[in-house]
């Protein structure tokens, strides 16, 4: 998983509330367990018109935010099915953090086991970030996570709260295959222990 640390960005306005994970990635495209390919099909029901083109009504889609890295949108983002599919799909568009005023929990968790950071910040604060995003395009955001501050420029600073050991995994790019791997030297020292003890139980373990 890819670290994050810092993040200088464009951030794309998606002024929606309940934004379920049907509509981040729509169940016909959960035929796969691979992490990759899942950001072409994202918001697809609201990114495409119904011949495949592009609509380009939607935000994302528009020239000014097609290389956006954040999102900001409403309350209770990624509610619905607990699919994990939804983060992947947003990570392999791009999309690196999102701001919202509250999230389902089952997405909150799965993001930062994706390398995405998703920031809560009170209601107010979302409306100064969703009309600084609308009214210029171009201005980036700056995301400092070990300072857990969101600037931009002399304009504003909002600070975020972040579960310490969320934000530990996050900067140091640990999903739960990592975190098991930082222990592997006492699981090492584990298993030599049972193979003297209990060599029955480790026959064939090892080639």
């Amino acid at each position: 998983m890819e670290p994050f640390n810092n993040l200088s960005a464009i951030a794309a306005p998606l002024p929606m509330i309940n934004v379920d994970t049907d509509v981040i990635i729509p169940k016909q495209f959960l035929r796969t367990i691979k992490r990759t390919g899942l950001g072409v099909h994202a918001f697809h029901d609201i990114r495409y018109n119904e011949d495949g083109s592009k609509n380009h009504d939607f935000v994302l889609n528009k020239e000014d935010y097609k290389n956006a890295e954040i999102l900001i949108t409403g309350e209770n983002f990624g509610c619905g099915s607990s699919r994990e599919h939804a983060p992947w799909a947003l990570l392999d568009m791009g999309i690196r953090c999102v701001i919202a005023s509250s999230f389902a929990d089952i997405f909150y968790n799965n993001c930062f086991k994706n390398g995405i950071l998703p920031v809560e910040l009170p209601q107010a604060q979302i409306d100064e970030l969703m009309k600084e995003a609308q009214e210029n395009p171009d201005a980036f955001l700056e995301i400092d996570l070990e300072k857990q501050t969101i600037t931009r420029g002399n304009k504003f600073s909002f600070s975020f709260d972040i579960d310490p050991f969320r934000k530990h995994c996050l900067m140091n790019g640990l999903d739960d295959i990592g975190l098991t791997m930082e222990k592997g030297n006492h699981i090492n020292t584990y298993e030599e222990k049972l193979s003297i003890d209990k060599p029955w139980l480790m026959s064939g373990t090892k080639s």
